[in-house]
C-alpha cells in the first residue's frame, strides 16, 4: 500500500497555508449555544428544565468553513447573505475583527440571518431550534455574488460552495460560478445538502457524508461493495472529478474519476460532538488544495483536522499548531 502522506510532505503543505487563498460561497449562519445543567423534569410537561449557565455565539455554516480556514492561518474570502439584524451585525463585526473582507456579504433588510440555537446540558444537546428564511435569493443578489467572485478570482486557489439549503445555492448560481472557475483553472469544491446532486454536476470535488450519498442514490450503502458501486454511479452520473464520502467512525473514502479509491481511517480518539465537522473537512481540504496538495494529500490532512474537532464540544475549529502536533 502506498504511503498516503509523509510527515515531511505534510509539513511542506501546512507551511504554505498562510499564502493560500480560498473563497467560500454559501449559507452564512450563526451557531448559538445555550449551556446549562439539568437537575429536574418540568412539572408542566415531561421535558428537562435546563438551568442556563452561559451562552456563546459562533460562526456557522459557510462562515464556519471560513473560520476553519482562518484558524489554520489561511487567507479566506466569503460571499453570501445575512439579515440587517443583530446577528447579521455580529457576523460582520466578527469578520472585521478577523480582518476578513466583508464586501462579498449582502445585507438584506427583508431576510433574517440564519441562526441555529442549540441547548446543551452536561455536554449533550437537549434541543435545537432554527431561525431562517429558505426562500431563493433574487437574481440581482445572485449576480452580485458572481461579481464578487470575478473581483477576487485572480487571487484565489480554490472555491468552496457551502450549501446548507437555505436558499442561496441554485442551478443558476452554480452555472455562473462554473464558467468563471473553469476558465481560470480554479478548483470548485462542494459540501452538499440538497438531495439532487445534479445541481452540483461537473464539480472538482464533492464531500457528502454517507447518509447524504445514500439519499442521493436512493438506497442504503450497507457494505463495502455498496459504497464502491454507489460512488462510481454518482461520479459517472454527475461528472464529478472526485468524491470524498465521510463515514463517521470509519473515516472517509476518496473516489477519483480514474477509478482510484483511497480509504482513510478515522484518527479521532474520542468523539464528543460532530457539529461542524463537515465544515472542517472541506475547509481544510480546500486550503490544502490551494497550497498545492493533491486530492489524496488534502484528504489525509482534512481527516486529521476532523479528528481534532470532533473531540471538542460545540462548533469548533482546528489550528495549524494542533494539526502539526497530531502529525
Amino acid at each position: 500500500m502506498r504511503k498516503m502522506l509523509s510527515k515531511k510532505r505534510a509539513f511542506e503543505i501546512i507551511d504554505r497555508f498562510p499564502e493560500a487563498r480560498v473563497l467560500v460561497i454559501g449559507d452564512i449562519m450563526v451557531d448559538h449555544f445555550i449551556w446549562g445543567k439539568v437537575s429536574r423534569i418540568s412539572p408542566e410537561a415531561p421535558v428537562p428544565v435546563v438551568r442556563v449557565t452561559s451562552e456563546s455565539l459562533l460562526l456557522g455554516g459557510a462562515a464556519n468553513v471560513l473560520n476553519n480556514i482562518f484558524s489554520l492561518d489561511g487567507r479566506a474570502y466569503i460571499s453570501g447573505v445575512t439579515g440587517r439584524d443583530e446577528m447579521g451585525t455580529w457576523i460582520n463585526e466578527r469578520l472585521s475583527e478577523m480582518k476578513v473582507q466583508t464586501e462579498g456579504i449582502l445585507v438584506k433588510p427583508d431576510r433574517p440571518t440564519s441562526v441555529k440555537t442549540r441547548i446543551i446540558a452536561h455536554s449533550q444537546q437537549v434541543v435545537r431550534f432554527d431561525k431562517e428564511d429558505k426562500n431563493p435569493v433574487s437574481s440581482e443578489d445572485r449576480k452580485k455574488i458572481v461579481g464578487y467572485l470575478q473581483s477576487v478570482g485572480p487571487d484565489i486557489g480554490a472555491v468552496v460552495i457551502s450549501d446548507y439549503n437555505k436558499g442561496l445555492v441554485s442551478k443558476a448560481l452554480l452555472d455562473s460560478i462554473r464558467k468563471i472557475v473553469k476558465g481560470a483553472g480554479i478548483p470548485l469544491l462542494i459540501d452538499p445538502k440538497q438531495n439532487g446532486f445534479s445541481l452540483y454536476r461537473n464539480c472538482d470535488l464533492i464531500t457528502p457524508n454517507q447518509a447524504e450519498a445514500s439519499q442521493a442514490l436512493g438506497r442504503e450503502l450497507n457494505s463495502r461493495d455498496d459504497l464502491v458501486s454507489g460512488a462510481n454511479r454518482l461520479i459517472k452520473s454527475f461528472g464529478f472529478r472526485s468524491l470524498l464520502i465521510t463515514r463517521g467512525e470509519e473515516g472517509m473514502t476518496l473516489f477519483e474519476n480514474d477509478g482510484d479509491i483511497i480509504d482513510i481511517p478515522a484518527v479521532c480518539k474520542e468523539v464528543f460532538d460532530v457539529t461542524g465537522a463537515g465544515d472542517t473537512v472541506i475547509g481544510t481540504f480546500a486550503l490544502a488544495t490551494a497550497a498545492g496538495a493533491s486530492n489524496r494529500e488534502a484528504a489525509v490532512l482534512a481527516n486529521h483536522a476532523a479528528g481534532i474537532v470532533v473531540g471538542k464540544v460545540g462548533t469548533a475549529t482546528v489550528t495549524r499548531k494542533e494539526l502539526v502536533s497530531v502529525l
